[in-house]
């Protein structure tokens, strides 16, 4: 039997590698996943067979996505194939995300543009590290609003019991069970992995491989408020659709590493976001964050978790994360400190 185990991935993907197709076959995660982590796998692997290959790279993904979530998934996602095709659409445009119609035009530049000038010159930066710019039309929003009213309705009408965007909000929908995965690829391959690489150096170009979107609703018959907390993701989208609201503003409390992320926080990582329908945020999966509670009408957001295998992967293998994580990075300067004062105070004795 071919031992794999003990291989690491690539840093880097390899952009040369043409990596197997893996559409035929039915796995529990999704074929493209397999195709966008093939890149990082150790140059002695590309060769191996593609069964092996799967098996080391299942193996992988597997320590990020734990069985009993696994089961979940595949027991709604089989229950709803069989369902969700008596689902009409109200705007099957929605699928192919025309770009022209659904964002504004200075997302659209920057993104084609896909500089570091061009983005920073349409972002603000509530609090460092959240990235704050326009980025949907309002009939985008619109449309998305109605399409999952249509959606719930349809649930409603057929006495399901759906699959909820995660453990804290119980309001909501995740759009890929219905017919909107297409539309959330597009999004995170074209437009956000551009951002993400500006922003987020440390998370690579081809990195971010899969995601989780959904629609959460706040209001006084719905969820009112989210707790303090960090994301499942590397990178998360946040945009608001709208209605008419008041409160439900964003707080931010720094960035921190699964080791540090119960530690305190300095004033300089307090920052607080108000959303405005069609602007976005965009921000670390590990910045803690949390939402104050909703006093008045009705809020629908639209959340992208994009998450990295190979990034999740590799860290296993780091313990310093001070290049993004403010108690490492805050650690890190007092052993230098300590260390500078030890070496002054050896010359003065000297």
């Amino acid at each position: 039997m071919l031992q794999v185990t003990s291989s690491r991935l690539r840093l880097s993907p390899n952009s040369e590698h043409k990596p197997e197709a893996y559409d035929d076959l039915k796995l529990e995660f999704s074929p493209l996943l397999f195709s966008s982590l093939e890149r990082y796998l150790p140059p002695a692997m590309l060769n191996l067979s593609r069964d092996a290959k799967i098996q080391f790279m299942r193996d992988i993904l597997v320590r990020y996505f734990p069985e009993a979530e696994r089961t979940r998934v595949s027991c709604f996602r089989s229950r709803f194939t069989s369902l969700t095709y008596m689902l009409q659409p109200l705007y099957k445009e929605l699928q192919t995300l025309d770009e022209t119609k659904f964002f504004v035009p200075s997302f659209l530049q920057a993104v084609n543009a896909g500089t570091e000038e061009s983005f920073r010159n349409i972002i603000i930066e509530p609090t460092p590290g959240v990235y704050s710019f326009e980025m949907l039309q309002p009939n985008f929003c619109e449309m998305l609003i109605s399409e999952v009213e249509n959606i719930e309705t349809w649930v409603h009408d057929k006495k399901f019991k759906i699959m909820r965007p995660n453990t804290m909000n119980k309001y909501g929908a995740v759009l890929d069970d219905f017919g909107l995965e297409p539309m959330l690829n597009k999004l995170m391959d074209i437009y956000l992995r551009p951002m993400a690489k500006v922003f987020f150096p440390e998370i690579n170009k081809l990195a971010l491989d899969s995601h989780h979107g959904f629609i959460v609703e706040y209001g006084a018959d719905k969820d009112v408020e989210l707790g303090f907390h960090v994301d499942d993701s590397e990178v998360t989208l946040n945009v608001c659709l709208g209605k008419e609201f008041f409160g439900g503003e964003l707080y931010f409390r720094g960035v921190r590493c699964d080791k540090h992320v119960n530690t305190g926080t300095h004033q300089e990582e307090v920052g607080y976001y108000s959303h405005i329908p069609g602007r976005a945020v965009l921000h670390r999966g590990r910045h803690r964050h949390g939402a104050r509670a909703t006093t008045s009408g009705e809020r629908l957001n639209l959340i992208m978790w994009c998450r990295s295998s190979a990034y999740r992967e590799l860290k296993r293998y780091q313990t310093d994360f001070s290049s993004w994580c403010g108690e490492c990075l805050r650690r890190k300067k007092e052993r230098q400190h300590r260390a500078v004062a030890a070496t002054k105070m050896v010359y003065t004795i000297s």
